[in-house]
């Protein structure tokens, strides 16, 4: 695959998330976990989502217990997000990051980035305009430090 119009994914709601809906926008990608001690981070993207969506930006949160962080089930991580640090960005279905059976976007991302297995929650991909990944930031990597570069993605038409 060479870019990531070709995946789906499934909202929390049951809603199919088409990536195709995202050709000619610029996307943060996330995998998430509500009781990391990194979760704040939730507060600092959902800020750079309202202020930049108008403008084209699009935010993504995957939740995953891998790391044995996330809460049992997906109404529970999707209230505590909205209740905590009032997310209202998108967030799938939980998912698998690593392994046999991790989603097929992250073997993609992990892939075509690089630096191999997600190794914590809060591994962030920055996706251009056009599809192609633009970075990955680790997971200590605070979300306001990635606005300059989601600035210049918007720029670019």
């Amino acid at each position: 695959m060479s870019d990531i119009y070709q995946f789906q994914e499934t909202e929390m709601s049951g809603q199919k998330i088409d990536f195709a809906d995202y050709r000619g926008k610029v996307v943060l990608i996330v995998n998430t976990a509500s009781k990391c001690g990194l979760a704040p981070q939730l507060e600092g993207i959902e800020k750079l989502y309202k202020q930049y969506h108008d403008q084209g930006f699009e935010v993504l949160g995957l939740p995953s217990n891998q790391f044995h962080q996330e809460l049992g089930s997906d109404e529970e991580t999707s209230e505590y997000c909205q209740m905590h640090y009032g997310v209202t960005f998108p967030m799938t279905k939980q998912i698998r990051v690593n392994g046999d059976d991790e989603d097929p976007l992250f073997t993609y991302l992990k892939e075509t980035a690089g630096h191999g297995r997600i190794k914590w929650n809060f591994t962030k991909f920055l996706i251009g305009r056009d599809g192609q990944i633009i970075d990955r930031y680790a997971p200590v990597f605070k979300p306001e430090k990635i606005e300059p570069a989601i600035v210049a993605a918007l720029a670019k038409k």
